[in-house]
C-alpha cells in the first residue's frame, strides 16, 4: 500500500503543479480558452489558486522525502482537496457536467492520501 500512496503523490504532485503553473504564469485572457471558470473569478484569485496548487504539489512529495515534518504531506493533501471540492461547486455553479470529472478525480485521489498517510501508513 506504502507504493501505491506513493505513486498517487507523485502523480498528484505532477498534475497540481503543471496546472498550478499554468494559472500563476498565464494571463486570465490566455486561461479563458480553456478555462471557461476564470470568468468568473478575479484575476488575482485565479494566480491564487495556481500558487496555491505548485505549493500542494511541493508539499506532496519535499516533507516526505526529506523526511522534515512529514506530516505536513496529508495536510497539504487537504489543502488540496479543499481546492479540488472549490472546483467542483464552480463547475456545478456554471453547468459544465463535461469537466467536472477532473476535479473530482483529483479530490478522491486527494482524500487517499489524507486517508492513507494519517490512518494507513503514516509518513514518519
Amino acid at each position: 500500500m506504502n507504493i501505491v500512496l506513493w505513486v498517487v503523490q507523485v502523480l498528484l504532485a505532477l498534475a497540481f503543479i503543471a496546472a498550478g503553473s499554468l494559472k500563476a504564469s498565464q494571463s486570465a485572457e490566455k486561461l479563458k480558452k480553456n478555462m471557461g471558470w476564470v470568468e468568473d473569478v478575479n484575476p488575482g484569485s485565479v494566480k491564487l489558486i495556481g500558487i496555491l496548487e505548485i505549493l500542494g504539489g511541493l508539499g506532496l512529495i519535499l516533507p516526505a522525502v526529506t523526511h522534515i515534518l512529514p506530516w505536513l504531506t496529508p495536510v497539504a493533501a487537504i489543502g488540496l482537496a479543499i481546492i479540488m471540492v472549490g472546483a467542483v461547486v464552480i463547475h456545478l455553479r456554471r453547468n459544465e457536467m463535461a469537466v467536472l470529472g477532473a476535479p473530482v478525480v483529483l479530490l478522491i485521489l486527494s482524500l487517499l492520501i489524507v486517508y492513507g498517510r494519517f490512518a494507513l501508513i503514516p509518513l514518519t
